[in-house]
């Protein structure tokens, strides 16, 4: 998921240590390469307006090309875990923002949605500040960045290949797997 990575980054500042660097073979990866995989993260409708942003190991970011409906697309960089192809809206930047910041809990006053259809991989459905163990693969999926109780909903916990359940359930940082195509 799009957080793993940008928790490597947040831990890593807060450990003093540097963050897994990309595969090389990404550096000379064309632009239009990076931009075509960032607009398959989401659906049509929202990838051909959106905004493409690209990452470096540093978290330096670099417009591939400018938007006009509020989504950003990130093309991720194939091979590192957590650093998945995803569009979100600016409530999910947000969110996003806050757990990169070490908030004790996200900002945003609605749902972030983020598009990760091209799948992800994670560290753990668990803890939102895993760095390393077993990786979790993620189907084609799309979330709700918005605090989901499992007790009050009746979600399952539990990662799955379809359906509906609540990653990193009972902290902050709750969210929605929506495992489907929207």
């Amino acid at each position: 998921m799009l957080i793993a990575y940008l928790t490597l980054i947040g831990i890593a500042a807060a450990q003093h240590k540097p963050p897994k660097q990309k595969p090389d073979t990404y550096k000379s990866e064309a632009k239009e390469a990076r931009i075509a995989r960032a607009v398959s993260a989401a659906p049509p409708n929202i990838s051909e307006g959106a905004r493409i942003i690209d990452r470096d190991e540093n978290g330096a970011e670099t417009v591939l090309r400018e938007g006009s409906n509020g989504f950003t697309c990130f093309p991720g960089h194939p091979g590192v875990v957590g650093d998945a192809t995803y569009c979100a809206n600016a409530a999910a930047l947000r969110w996003e923002s806050d757990f990169l910041a070490l908030q004790p809990k996200p900002t945003n006053t609605e749902p972030g949605i983020v598009y990760m259809l091209l799948g992800g991989t994670d560290w753990s459905a668990t803890d939102p500040y895993a760095i390393s163990g077993t990786p979790i693969n993620e189907p084609p999926h799309w979330m709700i960045l918005w605090p989901f109780d499992p007790k009050t909903t009746g979600l399952p916990t539990e990662p799955k290949q379809t359906g509906t359940w609540i990653m990193w359930a009972n902290t902050p940082w709750a969210h929605l797997m929506v495992n489907q195509k929207p």
